[in-house]
């Protein structure tokens, strides 16, 4: 398993700004994602110190080449899931592969789509979630379903099989962009997919079914939204973060309420602006960088004991 000190989800400002933080101060840095919405044609004009219109992407272009000039290695790959190994460190996994973080900075924005189906929000909390390492305990043994088109929505489905064999994937209408390895890892824990849309949900003290646009009905108590990829909200509720709404809270220091875990950007809805995510990555990456060094002074005194 791949190990690194601080692990930044998000190539945005905020993510970028984290980097150069923590990679100038020597910390192995690692920032995965791919290119962030910022990352358009569209013109800046308003960024402290240009005089001349900047394009989004090319912003983002140079905050890259800085952070990778102080030694951040930026990769296109996308999280899945993180979680809290029993000696405190954090482990994502990726589309291949497992990576090791003493800390973590979320920057990922507030990208989390809906599925488009008509009473959702009547149902949650009685049958729909966001969560399977939150929620998957109660649907032992239940028919369960994953709304979802992507790797994100595969992964849900095969970590369901822990508490129940009953599991479905619905990829809401949308084309299929699960990779070959995941397809197979699917059909051979014998999860069906297919590509109908979902219009309405139904179920008299919590989800019992779900409504096909084609006039079908299919047994489902559990429904999980795993649509496009993992956003901020998706780790916020499986490492037990503090949120306002969609957003994650934090101190002014970018700290949520787990040590170690920090945020910056838009996915804390402050005022949602370039420079406050530049600002808010550079308190993210300051904290984290203490939050390492103390990890490391902690693991030096037990070795001494």
């Amino acid at each position: 398993m791949e190990s690194v000190d601080i692990l930044i989800i998000g190539q945005g400002p905020a993510g970028l700004s984290s980097a150069i933080y923590t990679a100038r101060a020597g910390m192995r840095t690692l920032i995965l994602g791919c290119a962030p919405k910022v990352a358009g044609d569209y013109e800046i004009d308003n960024y402290f110190g240009f005089t001349e219109t900047i394009t989004g992407k090319e912003l983002i272009e140079r905050g890259k080449a800085q952070a990778a000039k102080f030694g951040a290695d930026i990769r296109c790959d996308r999280v899945l899931g993180i979680h809290q190994d029993d000696a405190g460190a954090f482990v994502a996994k990726t589309e291949d592969k497992q990576i090791k973080a003493a800390s973590i900075i979320l920057a990922t924005g507030v990208s989390r789509i809906r599925p488009g189906i008509s009473n959702l929000a009547d149902y949650e909390g009685k049958g729909v979630s966001y969560c399977v390492s939150c929620d998957g305990f109660f649907m032992r043994g239940k028919p369960v379903m994953v709304v979802g088109e992507g790797n994100f929505a595969a992964n849900q489905a095969l970590e369901l099989l822990q508490y129940t064999p009953d599991v479905k994937v619905c990829s809401q209408g949308k084309e299929l962009s699960i990779s070959e390895e995941f397809l197979y890892r699917l059909e051979e824990s014998n999860i069906p997919v297919f590509e109908g849309k979902i219009a309405t949900l139904a179920g008299d003290n919590g989800l019992e079914k779900v409504h096909l646009e084609s006039g079908e009905q299919i047994d489902a108590q559990g429904l999980f939204v795993a649509m496009g990829q993992a956003s901020s909200s998706d780790f916020a509720y499986s490492l037990g973060l503090v949120r306002n709404g969609q957003f994650i809270e934090t101190d002014r220091d970018q700290r949520t309420n787990v040590p170690g875990i920090f945020a910056a950007g838009d996915c804390v809805g402050r005022f949602l602006q370039i420079s406050v995510a530049v600002g808010e990555g550079a308190l993210a990456g300051r904290a984290a960088i203490s939050h390492v060094k103390e990890r490391r002074r902690t693991l030096l005194d037990k070795e001494a004991k």
